[in-house]
């Protein structure tokens, strides 16, 4: 391993032998796109970044908005939320799309809802919560289009809590909602695991009393090995979507497709899809969590470096079938500005390969590293006059 400094970035070099193609693959859907999260690899885009009207797909954001605030204490699962009349007389009935058959002035816990969300894709569920949490639908669109800033979706913006069609007020992108889900899973496990897998979930009752059980649509649930997320979409606008995931030995992979044309094809292109990502595509282990990558300078701190560290297992995506030759180098802004948390995110290893875009994995700083005294700056700056 050669290490080298170029400007302000640091580089490692590693490599290995022969050189190995993307593997193929083709889908009539009009709009594809995965990614390994285990890597950060692009494993296929096929016009990921065409603006889409997202169907039901939107309610994902909905959740975000609700998993960040449980996990900020500013929501309570068990908190209970009315439905208002005006809101069930606009959601219910065949018009009004997926519900969760509700009923006017009951009461339902933020749970419950969610499960209606995420299970049952009820459009009076969404509204329910919107409302609930922050008083009017719009001011929680309003959140929602917030969280899709600070997560970096560009190209998306929300009109609405469940997606419904707005005259295109409400759009994403393939690599928007991959964003968004990724998010979802990493940022809050314990809410994705709880929420996002149940094979069906009940409420409501029939005109004769009988309880309503709805089947989750999710198309790899009990189909692909791993599959516990996320959320279906239709619409005749957008066709039949799909943003799934999958965890197999390790390995986490992200998938939307979006423009089918039939329910059944929905289900049998996102398993194609999803099994070609673990079949075509083989994981190298790089570094074990905990282990130290390398060290970053560290400017007016009580220390001049710091460890860089990973955050979890790193691994790099390559095709299958073969060794690929790939470069990995650490790359960081430097030197790094005291004060560091342990655990600040303050570095990337970034992995090239041919015929891959880079796949980018964080480090971290491996302890605390405190501002430097007085006598530490007065040196910093006598050196920093003489370079």
């Amino acid at each position: 391993m050669k290490a080298y400094l170029l400007g302000s970035l640091f580089l490692v070099a590693l490599s290995t032998p022969t050189i190995a193609a993307a593997p193929p693959f083709d889908t009539p859907a009009p709009v594809a796109y995965m990614v390994d999260l285990s890597s950060g690899a692009q494993l296929y885009a096929k016009d990921a970044d065409r603006r889409m009207p997202p169907a039901s797909l939107a309610k994902m954001m909905t959740v975000y908005v609700a998993f960040d605030m449980m996990k900020k204490g500013e929501l309570k699962p068990s908190t209970m939320f009315t439905v208002r009349p005006e809101t069930w007389q606009k959601w219910h009935g065949p018009a009004a799309g997926s519900t969760m058959f509700l009923s006017p002035n009951e009461q339902v816990s933020v749970e419950n809802l969610l499960y209606g969300i995420v299970t049952l894709s009820g459009n009076d569920a969404c509204v329910v919560l919107a409302e609930g949490i922050a008083g009017t639908e719009e001011a929680f669109v309003q959140r929602m289009n917030d969280a899709a800033k600070r997560l970096g979706m560009t190209n998306s913006h929300f009109g609405t809590s469940n997606g419904w069609p707005d005259e295109g007020v409400t759009y994403v992108t393939a690599r928007d909602l991959a964003k968004l889900a990724s998010a979802t899973i990493q940022n809050f496990p314990q809410l994705y695991k709880q929420y996002y897998s149940k094979p069906d979930f009940t409420w409501g009752k029939t005109m004769g009393g009988d309880a309503i059980t709805q089947a989750n649509r999710d198309p790899l649930l009990g189909r692909v090995q791993g599959a516990d997320g996320l959320k279906t979409g239709h619409t005749e606008e957008a066709g039949y979507g799909f943003t799934g995931s999958a965890e197999q030995n390790g390995r986490r992979l992200v998938m939307v497709i979006a423009g089918l044309n039939s329910f059944n094809q929905r289900i049998s292109e996102s398993v194609r899809f999803m099994e070609w990502g673990f079949r075509a595509w083989k994981s190298k282990p790089l570094f074990k969590q905990g282990a130290k990558v390398e060290t970053a300078e560290v400017q007016l701190g009580s220390d001049n470096q710091v460890g860089l560290v990973a955050p979890r297992d790193l691994a790099v995506t390559l095709p299958g079938g073969a060794a690929s030759n790939f470069k990995v180098k650490v790359v960081y802004d430097g030197p790094i500005k005291a004060p560091i948390k342990k655990g600040d995110h303050i570095a990337d290893l970034v992995v090239s390969a041919p015929d891959t875009p880079p796949q980018i994995m964080p480090l971290v700083a491996a302890n605390d590293v405190g501002p430097a005294g007085f006598f530490g700056r007065v040196w910093a700056a006598i050196m920093s006059f003489f370079a």
